[in-house]
């Protein structure tokens, strides 16, 4: 691990870095197929410690046929670009990530509408590098409920996603998923399911964050916690590393250090997201601090984490569980 932003860190916060897997498993790059411009700027996670990042291709509020125009514009940069990063399908192709000092690459989706539907699409995406997919994002949608919205709980179409999910090797994931339907999914997976990038309530009241029980039925079914970083989740639009820090401890507290990991949900173009802010006030209403201006835990903060988890008492094996062994456990357990 190199670069300006480690220089500064202790010399075993280095040595845990520099020796596990880091993975942040939610990083959003510009929405807009062909457009690459920002792409050299996953050097930033590689530069923080990380051999793993899954990038956002999609998410309900937009068309579903361009999470296809944005995922051929990613793996195309990325195959182009092979001396720094690797497309990652297999667990395999992390350890190589790490061997090679490069940056793995996969890929997710923000809830059930890129679907458009149809129970094969979840095949298509997962041969395409999608590895873990939401129910719903905020608002309601065919599979769910969101969490911003009337929760009618999962419906027998989401049970159907769930199950070919499950037959596939895509992990289920329930962040902006409502409270029913997540509970819902939590009883009827047979397999982990995480929380991509999403925060305890018990620390800050946000429709977006999660319950202690949710928590802990995550955990329950061997899934992992991502911790994010947006600032309006962890605090009055707080993005200090002793903030997420404090939502890390406060989550290993109820899960266990074995269901915690991190999801910084860092935007790479504000503008972008200034924009889908302003033009979907259903998805993102005003009243729940979406507005211009929000902070974000950047990957540059990373080793700074780890130093805080230190001084926390935390152990080094412990802190490599947080980094990425937890998420690569479960990509182990059910990927195919």
């Amino acid at each position: 691990m190199t670069g300006q932003h480690t220089d500064n860190i202790s010399s075993e916060a280095r040595h845990i870095l520099n020796n596990n897997v880091a993975w942040d498993n939610h990083g959003c790059m510009p929405l807009r197929g062909g457009d690459t411009g920002f792409l050299p700027e996953l050097k930033r996670y590689r530069d923080a410690g990380f051999n793993v990042v899954s990038l956002n291709i999609g998410f309900d509020a937009i068309p579903w046929e361009n999470a296809l125009l944005v995922i051929a514009t990613f793996r195309h940069w990325i195959k182009q670009h092979s001396n720094d990063y690797i497309l990652v399908e297999t667990t395999d192709d992390i350890e190589r990530a790490v061997a090679e000092q490069k940056l793995g690459v996969c890929f997710d989706l923000e809830g059930g509408c890129v679907l458009a539907d149809q129970l094969s699409m979840v095949e298509l995406y997962y041969d395409l590098g999608a590895r873990w997919m939401l129910i719903a994002y905020n608002r309601n949608n065919t599979l769910g409920g969101g969490c911003q919205d009337d929760d009618q709980g999962l419906t027998a179409f989401g049970r159907a996603v769930l199950d070919e999910m499950a037959r596939v090797g895509m992990v289920a994931c329930c962040s902006h998923t409502g409270y029913r339907t997540t509970m819902d999914v939590m009883e009827y997976s047979s397999l982990p399911v995480v929380f991509s990038h999403s925060n305890p309530l018990g620390l800050w009241r946000h429709e977006r964050n999660i319950t202690d029980d949710a928590i802990r039925a995550c955990a329950g079914t061997g899934g992992v916690v991502c911790i994010n970083g947006v600032g309006i989740f962890l605090g009055e639009n707080d993005a200090r590393t002793e903030t997420i820090v404090k939502h890390i401890d406060y989550t290993v507290e109820k899960a266990g250090i074995d269901h915690v990991g991190l999801g910084l949900d860092y935007v790479f173009d504000m503008e972008e997201l200034d924009d889908y802010v302003k033009n979907n006030p259903e998805t993102f209403p005003p009243e729940g601090g979406y507005a211009a201006g929000v902070k974000f835990v950047r990957p540059e903060q990373t080793p700074e984490i780890v130093d805080a988890l230190l001084d926390l008492g935390y152990q080094g094996e412990d802190i490599a569980k947080i980094l990425g062994g937890n998420l690569l456990r479960v990509a182990r357990s059910v990927w195919k």
